[in-house]
């Protein structure tokens, strides 16, 4: 005899009759414990004597049910969504089968359905493998890249970003900054301090943001190129961008064990702002690397000479651009307005484009051939966050608390309510173009007119 599949009830079962079969209990005492009468007590014991265990055991299991959909029915079904729905999930595919064809049949039941003749995927038929990949042979080769918003100083400071440089071949924490947000200019900052300390790599790792990749493909400039992008292409180094957040597994993984161990160290340490704990990162660093770290497969080093001056590597880490000069010489840029100064290289730029030079920690920068041109900032107090704004949501905390700080120190002049127009002000003028024919009838007989009474005799 093979094995027999029984539920915990029957089991229950067989276990108290085996008791009143070997005198140890009254069929009573079984009834009252099973909840059953006593004539159908001795009615199982019976059975049990002459067909032994299998007599408990419920003659419907391992057997269709007497109320299942019938085959046909189900063949009729799946043949309407292999026609008409073919991309539905089993719970739309149900409720679009009563409202339009009367069909009412359980989610569920329609899921198994679709499984089995292969119309529908579940969670773990559809997850993606992604299998690893080997780290690159030298150290310098690739260096991955990414930024991670959480809250680093769990409430003793605010929501910041972690920007993390991590190598490929090694695992080795290169470089990582307390930020506001994830910015070009953040950026800039951190790659600034790399370069200066190693050297320039062969390329970096990102992901899609659009601080790296230009994703519209209907992009107005021509240069198909990001701010960060050609920075890098400037300097000589490579930017890649991985498909996936798998891809680039390394610094993700670090940003997972950063998260839980850098923000335990911060709290022991006391730490609770960004400039604190940009100080406390290089030691964390070291600390991390010796204990994580690991040799490359080759040992070369990647890096080359950085050999650009100080003051070209910061016209290079900068947000450049081109901007019209007007006739009254006003530059506009970002919303404001920059007078320049009145000289003869200033006048020599009206009508072409000038540079602008946008850099974090100093003043916005025009120039002209190379040349400076000093300027002043039209009413700089009216420059607000634009009503209604596209904000990403990786910038959206630094731009919540600029709007903060400028609703407390200048609330806003609200303008008149209702339909926006253009109002007509009459100003009395004729007004300016070709005069009509009427107009010149009228003043051609007005003339004639004139020189008819001049021409008439005085009256006697």
């Amino acid at each position: 005899m093979g094995l027999l599949l029984m539920s915990e009830r029957e089991l229950q079962r067989i276990e108290v009759l085996a008791q009143v079969l070997d005198g140890s209990l009254r069929s009573a005492t079984a009834a009252s414990l099973l909840g059953l009468s006593q004539r159908q007590v001795q009615r199982l014991l019976g059975k049990i004597r002459d067909e032994g265990a299998m007599a408990v055991r419920h003659k419907l299991r391992g057997r269709p049910s007497n109320n299942r959909i019938s085959a046909l029915k189900r063949d009729y079904i799946l043949s309407l969504i292999r026609s008409d729905y073919p991309d539905f999930g089993p719970t739309l595919a149900a409720e679009k089968l009563a409202e339009r064809h009367g069909i009412r049949i359980s989610s569920e039941s329609l899921r198994q359905w679709m499984m089995t003749a292969g119309l529908w995927h579940s969670r773990a038929q559809r997850h993606r493998l992604h299998q690893p990949r080997l780290r690159r042979q030298a150290f310098g080769e690739l260096i991955q890249i990414d930024g991670s918003d959480h809250r680093w100083f769990e409430d003793r400071g605010p929501v910041c970003t972690l920007l993390v440089f991590i190598d490929d071949a090694t695992g080795k924490l290169m470089q990582m900054r307390f930020v506001p947000s994830e910015t070009t200019e953040a950026y800039f900052m951190v790659v600034e301090d790399y370069l200066r300390d190693y050297g320039r790599p062969v390329a970096f790792y990102s992901d899609k943001h659009s601080i790296f990749r230009i994703n519209r493909p209907e992009v107005r400039n021509g240069h198909a190129m990001t701010q960060f992008g050609r920075a890098l292409a400037e300097l000589n180094i490579e930017i890649l961008c991985a498909n996936s957040s798998q891809a680039k597994g390394r610094v993700e993984r670090a940003n997972r064990t950063l998260q839980d161990r850098l923000v335990k160290e911060l709290r022991l340490a006391g730490i609770s702002d960004m400039v604190a704990g940009n100080a406390f990162l290089p030691g964390f660093m070291a600390r991390h690397n010796e204990r994580f770290a690991c040799l490359p497969a080759g040992s070369d080093d990647l890096h080359r000479p950085l050999n650009v001056p100080a003051s070209r590597l910061r016209e290079i880490l900068c947000i450049r651009d081109q901007r019209r000069l007007s006739g009254n010489l006003v530059v506009h840029y970002e919303r404001r307005k920059f007078i320049l100064n009145d000289s003869a290289h200033a006048r020599s730029a009206i009508g072409q484009y000038v540079e602008t030079y946008a850099h974090a920690d100093r003043p916005l920068e025009i120039r002209w051939k190379g040349m400076l041109l000093p300027y002043r900032v039209f009413d700089p107090s009216q420059q607000r966050v634009t009503h209604a704004s596209i904000t990403e949501n990786k910038r959206l905390a630094e731009v919540l608390s600029y709007i903060m700080v400028q609703q407390q120190t200048n609330p806003p002049q609200v303008g008149p309510v209702g339909k926006q127009r253009d109002y007509y002000t009459p100003t009395g003028k004729s007004g300016r173009g070709r005069t009509s024919w009427l107009d010149k009838r009228a003043e051609r007989r007005a003339a004639e007119a004139q020189a008819a009474q001049l021409l008439q005799p005085p009256a006697q």
